[in-house]
């Protein structure tokens, strides 16, 4: 199995003015697709050129998990992203916030306070627990919730590569863009989906 790299499900620049066209070009179209270059080249002639990403993602080690993870945590973060300047979460994902967080207001500073506090490049995580509740966890590099049984609804890349050219070493200039950006419509279906399979 050879991987490839899906189509961003918007257009380069669609994402402007809080994530630049320049700032997609290089972090889709070349540092994406080289963890997926380097991915599909490592796992020729293994045992896990059969195996599907998330599955390589759960039993690898090293070089082929770091890969790998990069590459399924950069396609779902590209997904969690939509044009416009959104809204907070409404309906009823918004009581599913209120009933694990207090208020969208608290969710927020939570999940804004963990992404600044995460020392160097990493992710920050919105995940749905086992007993079905949710949780906001940080993972260094290539770290990834699936390793560990927690099913993602969201997620915010903090590498630097991530926002560097829009906003140089200001992360916290980058985490307000990026919640302009956030697709509710997207973490609620992927919450519904999962809730359904917890106990």
């Amino acid at each position: 199995m050879r991987f490839e790299l899906p189509d961003l499900p918007y257009e380069l620049d669609a994402l402007e003015p809080y994530i630049s066209k320049k700032t997609l070009e290089f972090h889709s179209g070349k540092y994406h697709q080289t963890c997926l270059s380097n991915l599909n080249n490592l796992i020729q002639k293994t045992k896990y050129k059969s195996l599907d990403l998330e599955t390589i993602i759960k039993v690898s080690d090293g070089p082929v998990f770091n890969y790998a993870s990069q590459v399924w945590n950069h396609t779902f973060y590209f997904e969690c992203l939509q044009p416009g300047d959104n809204n907070p979460v409404k309906g009823p994902f918004a009581e599913v916030i209120k009933r694990n967080f207090g208020t969208f207001s608290f969710f927020k500073n939570t999940f804004a306070r963990a992404a600044e506090s995460l020392f160097g490049a990493g992710w920050v995580w919105l995940v749905l627990n086992p007993s079905g509740s949710m949780e906001i966890i940080q993972k260094s590099n290539a770290g990834n919730p699936l390793r560990i049984g927690l099913n993602p609804l969201l997620t915010c890349d903090v590498w630097e590569h991530a926002y560097y050219l829009d906003y140089q070493n200001s992360r916290q200039d980058y985490l307000k863009a990026f919640w302009k950006l956030i697709s509710w419509e997207i973490i609620e279906k992927r919450y519904n989906e999962f809730s359904k399979t917890v106990v």
